[in-house]
């Protein structure tokens, strides 16, 4: 019989964040499958678990996923942890579970913290639809199309940055979403000095000129406005006429009354006044 997967949530700062179930599995397991051996083995001689470590990072992940599937395979049990938070979450034991998932192994998951959701959490921002973006790519024009695409969103925006590139990565938020926007800076989550500074991308910029970024930082960013997003689309068929618009669309295939009522819905006004503007005499 092959063994399970187990993908176990581990504290972010805070050791008393550990569930019970976890503990529990990471002792029973017959393998536990590390990021960084040495900053996991501080977690398990904490909590007096004495299972077999084994590591498993961005440089190994596919040939090592290999192995661990073998010894899937074999019946043995293994639990999937990073340095922090949950595995496979912007994390290489996304390569992982989707080989086992793909050959069929059991996987279940052990929740615990993760750094984006706790951070949007305490962000005094919308929660209910957000994008979750990570890391920004580091190849130039991958980051600008990637910030391209952020600049209409309209969901909570979630991505993560090192204290050493926030202030770079702020004056490129600031030019593609714009200084204003608010942002919910978190740091240190769950740990003695935890601090969320809520305030516009603009203002976090001045702060962070004045006092240097300390600690790995969680993102939380307002999406754009849909009545923003309508304001700006009317102002741009303001400067087309109502004819041509029309005939846009009525070019793409549309009968007349669905061109007019589609017109009339870009520029958010009554059909009856497209009608008018085309039949004045």
């Amino acid at each position: 019989m092959a063994g399970t997967l187990y993908i176990c949530g581990t504290p972010i700062g805070n050791l008393e964040d550990m569930t019970y179930r976890a503990v529990r599995v990471l002792a029973e397991a017959d393998i536990i499958a590390a990021e960084d051996t040495r900053n996991s083995i501080k977690l398990l001689n904490h909590f007096d678990i004495h299972t077999p470590l084994t590591s498993y990072h961005e440089f190994n992940k596919t040939e090592k996923a290999e192995e661990l599937c073998d010894r899937l395979a074999e019946g043995r049990d293994i639990a999937l942890i990073t340095d922090a938070g949950m595995p496979a979450v912007s994390d290489p034991g996304e390569e992982l579970v989707a080989m086992a998932a793909e050959r069929g192994f059991d996987i279940r998951v052990v929740p615990g913290p993760t750094a984006c959701v706790s951070a949007l959490a305490v962000s005094g921002l919308p929660t209910g639809r957000f994008a979750f973006e990570a890391f920004l790519p580091k190849d130039k024009k991958k980051r600008e199309s990637v910030l391209e695409s952020l600049r209409d969103e309209t969901r909570t925006i979630i991505m993560y940055e090192a204290p050493h590139h926030l202030i770079a990565t702020l004056k490129e938020l600031g030019k593609y979403l714009g200084a204003d926007r608010r942002i919910a800076l978190c740091r240190e989550l769950t740990k003695v000095h935890e601090e969320a500074l809520r305030t516009t991308i603009g203002e976090a910029l001045v702060h962070y000129d004045e006092e240097a970024p300390r600690g790995e930082f969680v993102l939380v960013i307002e999406g754009r406005s849909f009545k923003e997003l309508e304001e700006e689309s009317r102002r741009k068929w303001d400067e087309v006429d109502i004819k041509s618009h029309v005939e846009m669309y009525e070019k793409k295939g549309m009968d007349h009354k669905a061109a007019m009522k589609q017109a009339a819905t870009d520029r958010g006004v009554p059909k009856r006044e497209i009608y008018n503007a085309l039949h004045k005499k």
